[in-house]
């Protein structure tokens, strides 16, 4: 809190999203929106809900991705083929200020929920349509899961080693997409604000991947090379990898400069001459003896701990890193230090997770709500849009809600 003044709110308190969203992009989109107040309506399937509740057991029992994207949001499990089920959607938007659905190619449209047909019927709304590729154009249609946008987008061809292309160990282009989304929405609201008239927002995976690949794009169409696959390394920068230490660990160095070389050379390495030796002194020539660079570093750093190693590094002033694993980051000093982890209700008891990465001083922390059970609220909803007991018995014993 700012000393003397009154804690804010938090941003989105008031507003109340319905999502019809599945897998990763959409839900980690609404679950930021979520997590700044907003009140996330999820909508899923009858038979399981979203389906990325099925990828794994990991989490407790629960999966890890939708623990991981679907925290603080209310669950209501419709069959939205049978009219009533889709009514009810209907009368949830009819209140709410944000929609955000990535359905299949043409299934929102089909049952009237894509963003234009629900943003003509109510003007204040913002509606978001997450695709793969994007509404038109000859790929519009085409399956889009990430590691498959990953490839097309050109990830794939430069995160790898020389010999072997890789995708990204997270879902890059389901991020990237969540991201554009929840952005968009944000921009929106202000404008709704400004002109009382919400709108479209779309967003394809696709294009949200290449704008992320701007470095080497730009590279490639305008210096006539795409960059080399180089693992840990760096295509134009020398010294610049992750190097084996004593112990079994790796340190990752960076040197940005001709200057970082000779503090490098003088402090770590203990060969001072090399700071002025023609065949390192600049970075053109280290990169073009590379190996030999490599092989210098490898040396030096090889005979020492890690944790010896990266003080060796901080105390000459050249940026470094440990190569964490997962489990090492679970157990990061400085998320420790900073107090970013806390527990998550869900059905299966509390859970880690960490704060948001956008914090707000002088308001709330952020509201990391419960992992709903498929249907939890199905209920509570349905008794919101003013349904009669009568009538939720009626879709109960039909098979519309559960």
């Amino acid at each position: 809190m700012i000393p003397g003044m009154e804690p804010l709110p938090l941003p989105l308190e008031g507003i109340t999203v319905v999502a019809v969203e599945q897998a990763v992009a959409a839900p980690f989109a609404t679950r930021q929106l979520a997590d700044l107040g907003a009140r996330v309506i999820k909508v899923e399937r009858l038979d399981g809900g979203d389906f990325a509740r099925g990828y794994d057991t990991a989490a407790g029992g629960l999966a890890s991705h939708f623990v991981w994207c679907n925290r603080g949001k209310e669950s209501i499990a419709l069959d939205l083929k049978d009219p009533r089920g889709l009514d009810v959607v209907r009368r949830l938007v009819a209140d709410a200020d944000v929609f955000v659905q990535n359905l299949a190619h043409g299934a929102a449209a089909r049952l009237g929920l894509d963003a234009a047909t629900l943003c003509a019927a109510h003007p204040r709304l913002v509606a978001v349509d997450i695709s793969g590729y994007g509404a038109s154009g000859p790929y519009a249609g085409k399956r889009a899961y990430d590691m498959l946008v990953q490839c097309e987008a050109g990830l794939v061809s430069v995160t790898g080693t020389p010999e072997l292309p890789v995708k990204a160990g997270i879902p890059a282009a389901d991020i990237a997409a969540a991201m554009y989304a929840f952005s968009g929405v944000l921009a929106a609201l202000v404008r709704r604000g400004t002109t009382g008239r919400g709108g479209p927002v779309e967003v394809s995976m696709l294009d949200a991947l290449a704008e992320w690949m701007g470095h080497p794009l730009h590279h490639a169409m305008h210096g006539g090379t795409p960059p080399a696959r180089t693992g840990l390394a760096h295509a134009v920068i020398a010294p610049y990898d992750a190097y084996p230490t004593a112990d079994g660990g790796h340190v990752l160095l960076s040197v940005q400069n001709d200057r970082e070389w000779r503090r490098l050379a003088e402090l770590v390495l203990e060969r001072p001459e090399l700071g002025t030796d023609p065949d390192f002194a600049t970075n053109a020539a280290r990169v073009a003896r590379r190996e030999r660079t490599d092989a210098l570093v490898g040396k030096a750093l090889g005979g020492l701990g890690a944790d010896e190693a990266v003080l060796r590094l901080e105390r000459a002033g050249v940026a470094c890193a440990r190569l964490r694993d997962v489990q090492q980051v679970a157990e990061h000093p400085q998320l420790a230090a900073r107090e970013r982890w806390r527990e998550v209700g869900s059905p299966v008891g509390p859970l880690r997770a960490l704060l948001p990465p956008i914090t707000l001083p002088g308001g709330g922390e952020a509201r990391m709500g419960d992992v709903p059970a498929l249907g939890e609220h199905t209920e509570t909803l349905l008794r919101a849009v003013g349904m009669a007991d009568v009538e939720i018995a009626a879709l109960r014993r039909d098979g519309v809600a559960s």
